[in-house]
């Protein structure tokens, strides 16, 4: 882990340099992902600011959030933090709305996630910094199990490319909070504290595995072919999420 973790702190120290910002701005939500993102970012010597956005938050994941900011205050003098509650701003744009949000729970949620992004990115910019992604590469690039435009507006994903079982490994070796590291995974968009999995439907050692499969379908238990098949679920209907945005391309010969 002590590689892999030097190869992402080189590689967040060069972007930095070469993009003219300061440092890098963390939305942490008191789950493995933003923790582990937040300690690379600190281990680069740059300007760090960490924010903790509740909306409505479960206290747990609000606790565990102001838990990580307070321990890596502790051990690096890089960082600083805002507690923003975003709660009355989003309790405003659902009375603006000119239909019943709440009788969409997911596009409830999903504006919760792009209210944080928005919210990230006036202080970053304000503060000449890089938004910095949380997201890592099962969630990114397998299931698309994030916010189009929410968590997925960022400037760069530094462990985009690291499964979540990677991720809980490396959490681990960077010590960060022992209850962080505990706590059940969780996108934090809804307040009743629901987690991943049961979202999901399958844990993400199960869908790593399916994201992996190459072999015979025939070969595959009753559980084994679930997973599987709800991780290609997913990953079609959210296919739209991980590839550029579609262009209409109009033929020379159309154009005046």
């Amino acid at each position: 882990m002590d590689k892999v973790k030097a190869h992402i702190v080189s590689w967040l120290k060069s972007y930095c340099d070469h993009s003219g910002m300061s440092g890098f701005i963390v939305g942490v939500s008191g789950g493995i992902d933003s923790a582990v993102t937040s300690i690379l970012c600190a281990e680069t010597e740059k300007k760090v600011v960490l924010v903790n956005m509740p909306i409505r938050q479960n206290p747990k994941e609000f606790d565990l959030a102001q838990a990580h900011i307070d321990n890596l205050k502790n051990r690096y003098t890089n960082i600083s933090s805002y507690e923003l509650n975003l709660t009355s701003v989003f309790e405003s744009f659902e009375d603006t709305m000119p239909f019943d949000i709440d009788s969409n729970g997911l596009s409830l949620a999903n504006s919760r996630a792009r209210l944080r992004m928005m919210t990230l990115y006036a202080v970053g910019q304000a503060n000449e910094l890089l938004v910095a992604g949380t997201g890592n590469k099962v969630e990114d690039f397998g299931i698309g199990f994030y916010t189009k435009y929410g968590d997925g507006g960022v400037d760069l994903s530094p462990i985009a490319d690291l499964n979540k079982t990677e991720v809980f490994a490396l959490a681990k070796f960077l010590n960060v909070v022992v209850g962080i590291q505990n706590a059940a995974p969780t996108d934090g968009l809804w307040g009743d504290g629901r987690k991943d999995e049961d979202q999901i439907g399958a844990t993400y050692s199960e869908l790593e595995w399916a994201m992996d499969f190459a072999g015979n379908e025939d070969l595959l238990d009753q559980r084994q072919k679930k997973v599987l098949a709800i991780y290609r679920g997913f990953h079609s209907a959210n296919k739209h999420k991980m590839e550029p945005i579609p262009v209409c391309k109009i033929p020379s010969e159309l154009k005046p």
